[in-house]
């Protein structure tokens, strides 16, 4: 999918919470420094999703965000947020909203079971727009560990952001991504949210 400047608030969460923390893509962000090795996530097959994966998520939070403004610098953002989760739809979907007040921000996530691939879908809206995007990112859960991938083309060049919810317990979770512009061999860590229950 090619990324259409127009609608970009639509085409990726990860692109949404880059702008909520009040800044664009610094120059060299996704630079070869702190890149980290990788098998390419296109190539196994996914492990099938099923209606409660997100129940974990269910609750209040707060959040401790971190996000990479330089990678050339390591120089990282720090502030924090909070959401608020619930699961519908007998476990097929999961509702997120995401406050940022020292951003001035607010979104929603929506994350949808399509029941005959087994593959999650994740679709999210800001609320300065109020546009439904298409799901930027698909994937599942394996061993207590969800991935999720989203593909695009950005300037003529593959694009790939993942984004992976892990040290999930019944008080706290993290959700980090990262990207990579050679298909998946190497990535760039660029956010990391530490999530505890409120």
């Amino acid at each position: 999918m090619t990324l259409n400047k127009k609608n970009s608030n639509g085409i990726r969460r990860r692109r949404m919470l880059q702008v909520a923390a009040g800044a664009a893509m610094a120059p060299g962000l996704l630079a070869a420094a702190n890149a980290q090795p990788s098998p390419s996530p296109t190539k196994a097959p996914l492990p099938p999703g099923k209606p409660g994966d997100f129940a974990f998520l269910t609750g209040e939070w707060r959040i401790s965000h971190r996000r990479l403004k330089d990678a050339a610098k390591d120089e990282w953002d720090t502030f924090t947020g909070e959401a608020t989760c619930w699961g519908i739809l007998g476990g097929i979907g999961s509702i997120e909203e995401l406050r940022i007040p020292a951003r001035n921000f607010s979104g929603m996530g929506v994350r949808l079971l399509d029941v005959e691939s087994k593959v999650w879908n994740d679709f999210w809206v800001n609320a300065k727009f109020g546009i439904l995007s298409t799901p930027g990112l698909t994937g599942s859960f394996e061993n207590g560990v969800g991935t999720f991938i989203a593909e695009d083309v950005i300037d003529g060049k593959p694009f790939i952001s993942r984004g992976v919810w892990d040290r999930i317990t019944k008080t706290s979770c993290r959700w980090h991504q990262a990207s990579s512009k050679d298909g998946g061999k190497t990535w760039q860590p660029d956010w990391f949210m530490d999530w505890v229950r409120a």
